[in-house]
C-alpha cells in the first residue's frame, strides 16, 4: 500500500483540511480584528476554531483504528502529518492568548 493511496482517503485528508480551515479562521480573525461581546462570549470565530478542532477528532480516530492494523509505516506518517497540521493551527492560539 503507498502513501499516496493512503492520504487520498478521505479519513486522512479532511483532518488536515479541518486544520487548514481552523488556521484560515484564526488568520481572518487577526485581519479582521477580534471582538470580544460585553456578555463575555468568544465570539464567532473562536466558535468555528473550536468546532473544527474537536470536530476533526473522530475522524483521526476513525482513521487510526481502521488503518494503522493494515500500513502501519504509511498510517503512521499521515497521523503524523495530521498531528502537524493542527499543532499549526493550535500555536497561534496559545502564543497570541486568542
Amino acid at each position: 500500500m503507498t502513501l499516496r493511496f493512503l492520504v487520498t482517503r478521505a479519513s486522512a485528508f479532511v483532518p488536515i483540511a479541518m486544520s487548514l480551515a481552523a488556521l484560515g479562521v484564526l488568520a481572518l480573525a487577526l485581519v479582521v480584528g477580534v471582538a470580544h461581546p460585553p456578555d463575555g462570549d468568544e465570539g464567532t470565530a473562536a466558535h468555528i476554531w473550536q468546532l473544527l478542532m474537536a470536530g476533526q477528532l473522530p475522524i483521526v480516530a476513525y482513521f487510526a483504528i481502521i488503518w494503522v492494523p493494515r500500513a502501519p509505516k504509511q498510517a503512521v506518517f499521515v497521523l503524523v502529518i495530521q498531528f502537524g497540521a493542527a499543532l499549526s493551527s493550535l500555536l497561534p492560539v496559545f502564543v497570541l492568548g486568542l
